[in-house]
């Protein structure tokens, strides 16, 4: 017997070199929302260009980090909570309280040195306790954050419910700065602030064990905990982060805008969840990436330039069109979750 003849044979002819080539070249279907969001976003930006004078040029893509630079900053923390199977509800509310406290202490004359670590600190906490209630407590996050939320607004409104103008020399010096980037082309610190907040976070997800655990925790809880993962600490860290984005998008918010408001950031929740989703980020945890939550924002805060661009439309069609792509980014992610099992 040769020894062609001795190769194992399995059943319907296939040997094992057919079966561990079917095994290699299966596709992933994590990648599928990501790579349907960038589809969309090209589309989306090649239709304005089609159609709109002046979209093309570059201070156009600019604008889009400034102009969702604070909605940017929160999804990447939101993010990190959705991977895990969370959410939190209470983001928008801490950008409130983060803006009106920021504005009061700098009022009465503190200094602006500290001024930002005490409420990005302070955000940190809120987040920290809403995490910590989730763990020990067994709360749904819902609840949980919801709680936070009515919390934080809450104490917003009890600080000062009228807009108070920040006249303090560094935020102002920070709002009126430009960055060339090109020829006629500047952009924010605030946009500066949230990219570099992005890649930070692309990292930690993909490069570290905190990111895998996250995934880990996200994928099935309990294996994760059998597996002997720290599951209270890193959901507990989650929130935390989630709580300090929300405080870095209040202080961006204040220096954008050189004012504190107890309703500022009503709603950015909403907003955060739906880039999240558009982004491809899995609501019931363990798949999506940061790449896919800035595609999301992109795509939102595209609808909104097109809409701007058109000038006969009425604002409201961005959210009509935001709650369309949510329809549809959901359904198909319960299609690609279907297939995959």
């Amino acid at each position: 017997m040769t020894t062609t003849d001795m190769t194992p044979v399995t059943k319907g002819g296939d040997g094992p070199e057919l079966n561990r080539r079917r095994r290699v070249y299966k596709p992933n279907t994590r990648y599928v929302p990501i790579l349907a969001t960038l589809f969309l976003l090209i589309v989306m930006y090649s239709s304005g260009v089609a159609n709109f004078r002046n979209f093309e040029d570059p201070s156009v893509i600019v604008n889009l980090f400034r102009d969702n630079a604070v909605l940017l900053v929160v999804a990447v923390g939101m993010t990190f909570v959705i991977l895990t199977g969370g959410i939190d509800l209470s983001v928008g509310a801490v950008i409130s309280l983060t803006t009106v406290l920021t504005a009061t202490l700098l009022k009465g004359g503190w200094p602006p040195l500290v001024v930002l670590p005490a409420v990005l600190l302070l955000g940190a906490l809120i987040g920290a306790g809403q995490g910590a209630v989730i763990h020990f407590f067994k709360v749904e996050p819902f609840i949980a954050t919801l709680a936070g939320l009515f919390l934080a607004r809450g104490l917003a409104l009890f600080i000062n419910q009228q807009s108070i103008p920040i006249r303090d020399a560094l935020w102002k010096s920070l709002s009126e700065t430009r960055f060339p980037l090109a020829d006629g082309v500047v952009t924010k610190p605030i946009a500066v602030v949230a990219v570099v907040v992005v890649l930070i976070a692309a990292a930690v997800l993909a490069w570290t064990r905190f990111g895998r655990n996250v995934y880990a925790i996200g994928g099935n809880a309990d294996s994760a905990l059998l597996m002997g993962l720290p599951v209270g600490r890193t959901r507990i860290a989650v929130y935390t982060l989630s709580g300090f984005c929300a405080a870095l998008g209040g202080v961006l918010f204040s220096i954008n805008s050189t004012s504190g408001w107890a309703l500022q950031g009503n709603g950015m929740e909403l907003d955060a969840i739906a880039a999240c989703v558009i982004g491809g980020v899995l609501l019931t945890g363990g798949s999506g990436f940061v790449w896919g939550t800035l595609l999301g924002v992109l795509v939102t805060g595209l609808i909104r330039t097109i809409i701007n661009f058109q000038g006969d439309l009425n604002a409201a069609w961005a959210r009509i069109i935001i709650g369309v792509l949510l329809f549809a980014f959901i359904v198909m992610q319960r299609l690609v979750t279907r297939k995959a099992k």
